[in-house]
């Protein structure tokens, strides 16, 4: 099980670290060196050819992450119902990462437009200029907010996954574990003889147990 659990954390984390990287690169690298070249017709297809080849390495990396994402989900659905936090923190975690997909996906959708513009002038890769046309112009506008939305929400979900890290520490385990126990109890008091917030409370402690923590 540890062979299988460390495959899928590192699926997970370096799909994230690439998905992060090459977007933050691109935005900066990609579009900051194409709105630098001389002639202003040929700067949105240059950024366009660099986007293109990274599409499939991008896509390898999404796909990575959201299978080690899926395989961590499962292994770790115990811990969402014995300890506090995590169930609240996964959820943040989908979250974000349906966002971050939705987003890239419809940046990905805008550059193939710009793409297939041709070759007008414009002040940069995501800036047009008055000669720009309207369309283009508007799918440039878009583009100029969306590439810094994806690094944004990617940077979210590093730093939710360094928390839910933090919460598989014996000591976090142990409190959520106490903490989940402490409101089962609280709400068996407000049901009169709480019987079923016994059971769940027995359940935890069975949990506990099995663990080993």
């Amino acid at each position: 099980m540890s062979d299988s659990h460390t495959a899928l954390r590192s699926m997970h984390d370096l799909g994230l670290a690439a998905w992060f990287g090459g977007s933050l690169m691109g935005a900066f690298g990609v579009n900051g060196a194409a709105a630098r070249i001389g002639d202003s017709t040929q700067r949105l297809q240059t950024a366009s050819t660099g986007w293109t080849r990274w599409t499939p390495v991008n896509a390898a990396a999404i796909g990575a992450h959201l299978a080690g994402a899926v395989g961590e989900l499962v292994t770790e659905s115990p811990r969402m119902v014995t300890q506090a936090g995590v169930g609240r923190a996964s959820t943040v975690k989908t979250a974000l990462t349906v966002g971050a997909l939705a987003v890239t996906g419809y940046s990905r959708l805008l550059g193939m437009r710009l793409a297939k513009a041709g070759r007008p002038s414009v002040e940069g890769v995501t800036e047009p200029n008055g000669q720009t046309p309207a369309n283009v112009a508007s799918c440039q506008r878009q583009l100029k907010m969306l590439q810094w939305a994806i690094p944004a929400l990617t940077g979210a979900l590093i730093v939710v996954t360094a928390y839910m890290g933090e919460q598989q520490k014996p000591g976090q385990v142990l409190r959520g574990m106490f903490g989940r126990a402490n409101g089962l109890m609280h709400g068996s008091k407000t049901m009169g003889k709480g019987a079923g917030g016994m059971a769940a409370m027995h359940a935890v402690r069975r949990q506990m147990a099995m663990s080993g923590r």
